[in-house]
This record gives C-alpha cells, structure tokens and sequence, in this order.
C-alpha cells in the first residue's frame, strides 16, 4: 500500500471517531461504514470499565477525542512532512503495549503502519479491546490492512524490530530478550510542574487536568512539583476544588485512603485536601491521589536536576520557567510529533 492511502485510512478513522462524546453520540452523515460499526463502538465504550475499573466512559471519551483531534489531515500532513520515506518498506515491527490509559498505544500502531511496516501487536490485559476495534474499522476501510496488522496471543515471533513498553523491571527482560533485534524499550517515567509562585488560579486549576486526567496513571500525568522554598499551597488546592469529584470514584477513594493510612502511619508529614495528598519527598514517582513536592532555592538548581534526570523525565510543565517546558493542562494533549521519552519512533521505523 501506498503511504497517502494507509494515511487515508487513519484520516477516515479520525472522521469515525470524531462522533462519539460523553455527552453525545451522533452519528454524521458520511462517515463511511457507519451502519456496521457505530453502534457496536458505543457498546464498547460503555462496557470498557467492565474490562478495566480505571476506564471510566469519561476517560475514554477524553481518549478518543484527543484521538479525533491528531489523526485530521493537517495533523497528519504536518507530522509526515519532516520526514524522508523510504519506499517498498516492509518489516515485521513488534509492539509489546502498556494498558495504563485507554489506547496508550496507538501512536506506535499509526507509526509502524504510516512508515509502511506490517505490525504485530501484543496488546495489555488491561487495554485490549478498544484498539482491536480501531484496526478492524481501519480494515474495513481498506481489506489491504488486514495483511498488515496482526494480534498476537503468546510469544511474539517472527519481527524484525521491536518496541516494548513496561515499567523498570520488565524493561530488564525486554533488553535481554530483545538484544539481537533493533528495539525501543520504554521504562518507567514520570512528569513534572515548575512553579514560581506567580501562576494565576487558571493556570493552577489546568494543572489540576495534568493531575488528575486518567486518574493520575500515564508517565504525561504530573506526579512531582517543584516549588520555591515558602511557598504556600493554599492558592494551589483552592484552584484545583474542581476536581473534588474524583474522590467519588471507588478506586480512586480506595488509593487515597490507603496511601493516606501508610503516610500516616510512617509519620509523616502531609498537606491534605480530601481528595489529594501532597508529601515533601525527592522522588518523582507518587502513588494514587498523591502528588510529591520540593522547595527550592533557585531556579537553575532545579533546571540543573531536571537535565541531569531527564531519562526519569516524561513532560515538565511550567510557565516558561524551564525551556521547551509544557503549558499547564496541555500533558495528556500531545501531538503526533510529541514522542515518548524523547526517542523519534519515524525515524527509528524509517532507518530499519
């Protein structure tokens, strides 16, 4: 297949995907195959929690929208455009996916498809069945697909080239195992806000979204704040009440109590909102429901840190406090050329 009809086929898809909102569902005219596949993605929503308890229809509402929104034919033409293609490219490229957030792995799909590759995809329990769907729409709109895309069940085998995502300890066995085969493997990472004080209640309440969004489960949600050294969090919980409702959600209340009751039992000291806690603590990974912060002293020792640990790094967020920083709420609205952990996934497909 030609890289402009694959491409076609994701525009389509977008176009597909664009119907569905949790506040409604309207089918368009159009939009092609709609009678064979509208209905039955609706159900797939609504039964999504069922296949995980974190995805609630909000979370994959926000999930197929954002993915609407990347795969429209600017986005697309605007990402492919810096790059050179190399023609009759054909490899077997292995995805080993993460299921932390609703179709987390997308993007390495559309990529080892968009560079002309055939994928073989071995999905997460936890994350399934929503992209097994996408690939059969995107095959109904072009049979050709079907030779391309392959889910795998137990080992993967036959591939040329891999990328694995897991956490820190399955990254061992992904290097070991995929040593002789050109790869990707991605570990565990976190995000971080820089604050200076001077950040409007609108700005602190969009970090909210960054906190908050998927319930704080994607290596892009912020995990970690950096703050000057006195500075009160009042301001800081007073913008981000509106999320209070997260704490309604039984898994989410079930984290908080939890991790609240092993803080308190190790005597530690916790600033506390009912639905947040935020402890003073130099990691960067906080468990659910907990943000962990510093104070500092001067800006350039944080920017100092941040480089020396960029590779625990997965987004910072800041008013322009730290260059090529994110804005506030923009972390779980990346564009197609904003690649996990900093590695061009085009560019590693293209060179295989």
């Amino acid at each position: 297949m030609l890289q402009i009809e694959i491409k076609n086929c994701f525009i389509e898809l977008g176009k597909f995907l664009s119907q569905f909102s949790l506040e409604k569902n309207e089918a368009k005219p159009n939009v092609k195959n709609n009678t064979l596949y509208f209905d039955e993605f609706v159900k797939l929503i609504e039964l999504s929690q069922s296949h995980n308890g974190w995805f609630t229809p909000e979370q994959v509402y926000f999930s197929i929208h954002s993915w609407s929104e990347a795969l429209k034919e600017e986005n697309l033409n605007k990402w492919l455009s810096n790059y050179t293609f190399k023609e009759n490219s054909n490899k077997n490229v292995g995805l080993i996916l993460a299921g932390n957030i609703p179709l987390v792995g997308f993007h390495d799909f559309l990529s080892v498809l968009i560079t002309g590759h055939n994928v073989l995809v071995k999905t997460s329990s936890n994350d399934q069945h929503l992209i097994q769907f996408l690939a059969q729409y995107l095959i109904s709109i072009d049979e050709r697909l079907k030779g391309k895309i392959t889910f795998i069940e137990g080992k993967l085998e036959d591939f040329d080239a891999v990328i694995a995502t897991g956490s820190n300890n399955t990254s061992r066995y992904f290097e070991y195992y995929f040593k002789s085969k050109p790869n990707i493997i991605r570990k565990n990472r976190n995000s971080v806000a820089v604050l200076n004080g001077n950040e409007t209640s609108e700005d602190l309440e969009n970090l909210g979204e960054d906190i908050f969004r998927y319930f704080g489960l994607g290596c892009r949600n912020v995990s970690k704040l950096f703050v000057p050294k006195g500075y009160d969090f009042k301001h800081f919980f007073e913008s981000i009440f509106k999320y209070k409702d997260v704490i309604f959600y039984e898994k989410y209340a079930n984290n908080y109590d939890y991790n609240k009751a092993v803080f308190l039992m190790s005597l530690y000291k916790l600033l506390d909102n009912e639905f947040l806690t935020l402890k003073e603590d130099t990691s960067y990974s906080s468990p659910i429901s907990s943000v962990f912060y510093e104070f500092y002293d001067n800006i350039e020792d944080v920017k100092s840190r941040l480089e020396k640990e960029s590779e625990q790094i997965q987004c910072i967020v800041s008013n322009n406090l730290i260059e090529n920083s994110i804005s506030f709420g923009q972390t779980q609205k990346p564009q197609l050329w904003d690649y996990a952990d900093n590695i061009d996934t085009l560019n590693f497909l293209i060179n295989l």
